[in-house]
């Protein structure tokens, strides 16, 4: 059975071809009567829009694309769910893709986006998709980077001082009486990584006596956080750090866990803990976990209005919005 069309909607109504696109598209400058006329038209015929041509006339969706760095941190999900709430007030509908920190998914939602005529992206790249992005751009389909930076700063982001709030962590755990730190990582190839590390250093380098340990995982998971704590657990007590500072709290979950089942390490007494993100299960987790805030929703409030602004003038100059975080302190580095 062939679809209705809005022919066929505006035959049963008795009114124009015109009459029932207004309807669809500016119901304020139609009369209530006939605009419950054409309503109950399309009811009785089960008229659905089509929407991908009503796209292809406008030359973009009334959607935006979303490329999340992690499904399973949920740092990413809650700036998303900030994402979808400020462009759902602007009249957007957000599509939201997971990379899994894997570039040719990565790439399979570009390519997705481009074909959808999306009005934007928001992106928390794995690499280096610049030329990518560049083509984007070129056929008005504006990119704005979350939680990341570009590294010639020729696209607009919305990112956190990461480099701070690894000395934010670092400082913290030294000012807790601790000299022997590990900083445990994800692939060095991830920017926010390299930039906690860095941070991290900076303070350690002021403080003789104080000496920093690294360890880089392959994921930023719970998983990669109970291996890397295991190899903690199993060395003598010597060798042991005296803290650690995780470049997640995913990982940092999963180093708690790993020391505290079977009583292997006291937390804090033996060995103090610190997170990134504050993530909703950090202060719920076994012992309460010490963490360095992102404002998550800030962060995709912001982006989604940068995105919006830049998809109606293009001409804006690149903008780099760059969050201050916070250290919030718990029971996992109680001083000693």
């Amino acid at each position: 059975m062939a679809s209705a069309s809005v022919k066929d909607v505006a035959a049963l109504a008795q009114v124009s071809v015109g009459t029932v696109s207004n309807v669809l598209n500016r119901p304020d400058i139609v009369s209530p009567e006939t605009v419950e006329r054409v309503q109950l038209a399309m009811e009785k015929l089960s008229y659905v829009r089509n929407e991908a041509a009503r796209q292809l006339r406008l030359g973009h969706s009334q959607a935006i694309g979303l490329i999340s760095f992690s499904g399973a941190n949920p740092f990413f999900t809650d700036m998303a769910t900030a994402a979808e709430n400020a462009a759902s007030e602007a009249g957007y509908e957000v599509i939201v893709g997971n990379s899994n920190e894997r570039s040719e998914r990565e790439a399979g939602y570009l390519n997705l986006f481009e074909e959808f005529r999306v009005r934007g992206v928001l992106l928390s790249p794995v690499g280096d998709v610049a030329p990518r992005l560049r083509r984007m751009r070129d056929r008005d389909i504006p990119v704005v980077l979350v939680d990341r930076e570009s590294s010639d700063s020729s696209f607009s982001s919305v990112s956190v001082d990461d480099v701070a709030g690894g000395a934010l962590a670092t400082q913290h755990l030294i000012d807790t009486g601790r000299t022997r730190i590990l900083f445990a990582g994800g692939p060095a190839t991830i920017q926010q990584v390299g930039d906690r590390l860095t941070g991290a250093r900076s303070v350690v380098d002021r403080h003789p006596g104080v000496t920093l340990e690294v360890v880089f995982g392959e994921e930023l998971t719970a998983l990669e956080g109970r291996r890397i704590g295991q190899t903690v657990a199993d060395r003598a007590p010597a060798d042991r750090p005296d803290a650690v500072f995780a470049a997640n709290d995913l990982m940092a979950i999963g180093l708690l866990q790993s020391l505290f089942i079977g009583g292997r390490l006291a937390v804090p007494d033996e060995i103090a803990i610190v997170g990134y993100d504050d993530i909703l299960f950090a202060g719920a987790s076994i012992v309460p976990l010490t963490s360095v805030r992102q404002p998550s929703h800030l962060i995709g409030e912001t982006a989604v209005q940068i995105l919006l602004e830049e998809a109606d003038d293009p001409s804006l100059a690149p903008r780099h919005i760059r969050y201050q975080p916070e250290l919030v302190v718990r029971e996992s580095t109680t001083p000693r």
